[in-house]
């Protein structure tokens, strides 16, 4: 009898990852996709030009990572709130608002490059800042719509999306290096008055959706009639709106802790990667296109790692994101050719990958989806702390021990996850043993 429940058990797994995902399901999320690809063109302009915007208008490489840090002190600051919003009013009405943000901080970007003022570009940055972060949300929206056993695919269809946005990026940066010297305006300002041209179709997109994907997850059996809910005890914390309790499981925390040092260390990476191809003299174009590689390996491969945290579990694809994102720091910090740094940051984009698809989708394995914005919303604060922290901390870094040390920093903060990990108790993908 024992061995017959162990066999329908491994099996339900397979079983569920047979459900047809239904149509309206598959229209959401190519909608998402495809907002998520025209947001992602405008937003890699930050880590593609934001180093050397500073330096331009403070003179100093010291605060070269100050770009980087406000767009991370500004998502800090409005995850929870925007979280608060979805989980009230739908996912929708969250991402119309970010994308909204979005437009005003971009022109407010170019303009203060156009008229040299830092009092401006650090305000329009701050509000684009507040956009990008409440954009977050598109990840949710799609996590939502999928049950556990294609939960991390559906994040990968959705994340994918992005990889039209690291081609965007290139393209829209050459665009206006082109363009500005018809017009008397400098390339950096008027690839920034560039970015509304592909925020509004990302806007019409996102209006597009429906229904809203929060709806979708609080009735998975209404649109998957093949899906069969597991049976839960009354004190399993997937059914508390208790976001306290929420945050206080153990895989909760295990993903929170990935997913803020991960991001934080490719925030450190990305910002430094600009300022150091730009130190050993490749020009704008060839560093637009680095940064290009390394959005690609931070989104091109989020279907097949999907697929992969299906199938083997969220906690290895954890583990290995942690090593590769380490791995690439070293890379990108102690070597000198363009096609090593841009190695080491596509590795580094890859490693980021691995945990936010994994940590994503742990985390909204164990929440309930009245409360799932806001325990996001707790993830990416967390995630913004270090993306404001450990780029200031470069500089400083490289001023005095040169650019090395970030490479053996962006391991050191990988080691924390790796201890968190190996005491995750992960039965089957999507299943913890924990109280």
């Amino acid at each position: 009898m024992e061995q017959t429940t162990v066999s329908a058990h491994e099996a339900m797994p397979r079983q569920e990852a047979a459900i047809k995902i239904p149509y309206l399901v598959k229209r959401n999320t190519l909608l998402i996709a495809l907002a998520q690809a025209f947001v992602g063109t405008g937003n890699q302009l930050v880590p593609a030009l934001g180093a050397i915007m500073v330096v331009q208008l403070v003179g100093s490489a010291s605060l070269a990572g100050l770009g980087t840090s406000i767009l991370g002190a500004t998502r800090f600051v409005v995850a929870y709130p925007i979280g608060k919003i979805t989980d009230t009013f739908g996912r929708r009405v969250g991402l119309i608002l970010g994308l909204m943000l979005s437009l005003v901080g971009a022109i407010g970007i170019g303009s203060a490059m156009t008229v040299r003022s830092f009092p401006l570009f650090a305000f329009s940055l701050i509000v684009f800042g507040i956009g990008v972060g409440a954009g977050q949300q598109l990840r949710l929206a799609a996590a939502d719509m999928y049950p556990p056993s294609r939960r991390a695919e559906g994040l990968g269809y959705v994340l994918t999306g992005s990889i039209v946005g690291a081609l965007g990026g290139p393209i829209l940066v050459s665009s206006a290096q082109a363009l500005a010297p018809r017009i008397g305006l400098e390339a950096i300002a008027l690839a920034w008055m560039l970015v509304p041209l592909v925020i509004i179709p990302g806007l019409a997109l996102v209006l597009g959706v429906r229904p809203d994907p929060r709806e979708i997850a609080l009735n998975l059996p209404k649109y998957y009639p093949d899906y069969a809910p597991p049976a839960r005890a009354a004190g399993d914390v997937a059914n508390n709106v208790d976001i306290r309790a929420a945050v206080r499981y153990y895989p909760n925390l295990v993903g929170f802790v990935a997913n803020l040092t991960a991001q934080g260390n490719m925030s450190m990476v990305m910002a430094m990667t600009s300022f150091a191809l730009s130190c050993h003299g490749f020009e704008l174009s060839a560093i637009s296109v680095s940064v290009a590689i390394h959005v690609l390996g931070m989104f091109g491969l989020s279907l097949p790692l999907g697929r992969l945290t299906d199938r083997i579990g969220r906690r290895p694809v954890l583990l290995l994101g942690a090593i590769l994102s380490g791995v690439g720091a070293v890379l990108v910090a102690v070597t000198t050719g363009y096609w090593e740094i841009t190695a080491g940051t596509f590795l580094v984009g890859v490693g980021w990958s691995c945990v936010n698809v994994a940590a994503t989708a742990l985390i909204v394995d164990n929440v309930n989806p009245q409360v799932r914005g806001r325990v996001i919303g707790v993830n990416d604060a967390l995630a913004a702390v270090a993306s404001a922290v450990f780029p200031l901390a470069a500089g400083p870094l490289v001023d005095i021990f040169g650019l090395g040390a970030v490479g053996f920093f962006g391991v050191a903060i990988m080691l924390p996850p790796i201890a968190f990990l190996l005491r995750l108790k992960e039965l089957r993908p999507g299943k913890y043993a924990h109280a």
